[in-house]
């Protein structure tokens, strides 16, 4: 199911790992206020610093600076963060290539990991510049490459198709872990399956409906493309109904009487996707749908079905809830809520489901 190398299948000791993972969180006032993508780096680097590499070095992006230096968007807010949850020193450089790098890096111990800035502070990093690749390989004198920045492999940027050229190049456990969940979806889900799809253009979405017409047992129109009266063309297709409305009569959420229909079709199905909330989750009053919906899938249990999060304003919400759940903040989520993927791709997962091309997976050896 996944025909890509893996750290797995090297020796890594005593070399210098070059690792792309996608540290593109949230930040507030200097901290990082959601740490879901680094936890997800967290079985890759571990395991990398258990076969006693030499250094891992991190690659990664955070916000749009559009080439150019801008402090709101350093990861050196990253750089601590992952060194809490690591339990191992992150040692942050404030530059990505240049002598200073190789040398700051040339002088750290055996067993360092360590964070360069921003690779979009750079315009090579979007331009997909081959010399810009080669000075990262070159400034950090890295002898492996690792592919784990699942959400970025949709993208032909320097860092996903250009440095795997210039060394041997293999996936992390994150990559391997998504493509092998959304290859499943694809090629053997267990019946009934139900895909979820809210958000706001069915332009966007109509590509993915069309997809699984042919896999799906239920398909469930949510959110703002129902509230415009998505009309489906196929009898599998559910299209909610009635909507909870703000004072002004917009259509904010989806209502009761289409829950009373969603949820058990949730309940009756071994395979979920989810992609798109039901409702405006981030105006208060307005997530009780979403709410729901996440409560019904995040109660199946893992073992028996197969429960994936895509999208990027799905995946944050469901984080949230997630984080609720972790500090016992449990007065609205009856039970504990568990998934079997919570996809950090947004546009990556859902370009791998409709088939088109991901040169950063290509790319991987």
């Amino acid at each position: 199911m996944f025909d890509k190398t893996t750290i797995r299948d090297l020796s890594l000791d005593q070399k210098n790992v070059l690792v792309r993972a996608d540290f593109n969180v949230p930040i507030q006032n200097g901290q990082v206020t959601s740490d879901f993508r680094l936890r997800a780096a967290l079985p890759t680097l571990q395991y990398l610093l258990s076969k006693q590499v030499n250094r891992v070095i991190l690659i990664t992006h955070l916000g749009r600076p559009k080439g150019k230096v801008d402090l709101s968007c350093s990861l050196a807010p990253v750089a601590k963060a992952l060194s809490k949850l690591l339990a191992h020193p992150v040692k942050f450089i404030p530059e990505t290539i240049g002598q200073s790098v190789k040398d700051q890096i040339d002088a750290t111990p055996s067993g360092s990991v360590i964070l360069l800035e921003n690779l979009r502070f750079y315009p090579g990093e979007e331009q997909n510049d081959l010399e810009f690749a080669r000075q990262i390989v070159h400034d950090t004198s890295a002898d492996l490459y690792v592919q784990d920045g699942f959400a970025v492999i949709h993208r032909a940027h320097a860092s996903t198709t250009q440095i795997p050229t210039l060394l041997p190049t293999v996936s992390g456990f994150l990559v391997e872990k998504e493509v092998q969940s959304l290859s499943k979806i694809l090629n053997s889900p267990t019946s009934p399956v139900t895909v979820i799809i809210g958000g706001a253009k069915i332009s966007d979405k109509q590509p993915l409906i069309d997809r699984f017409l042919t896999i799906a047992d239920h398909i469930i129109v949510v959110g703002k493309i129902a509230a415009d009266g998505y009309v489906p063309n196929n009898p599998k297709v559910y299209v909610a109904e009635d909507f909870r409305e703000d004072k002004e009569g917009n259509k904010l959420d989806i209502g009761n009487l289409s829950l009373s229909k969603i949820l058990p079709t949730i309940k009756h199905s071994h395979t979920i996707i989810w992609n798109g909330t039901a409702g405006k989750t981030e105006e208060p009053g307005f997530d009780l749908s979403s709410k729901a919906i996440a409560e019904a899938i995040g109660q199946k249990n893992p073992e028996y079905n197969q429960t994936v999060i895509l999208g990027g304003d799905t995946s944050g919400y469901i984080e949230k809830l997630l984080e609720e759940q972790s500090t016992n903040s449990l007065d609205h989520i009856s039970n504990l809520l568990e998934y079997s993927l919570i996809s950090t791709g947004g546009g990556a997962s859902l370009e791998f489901l409709l088939g088109l091309p991901l040169p950063g997976l290509d790319a991987i050896n």
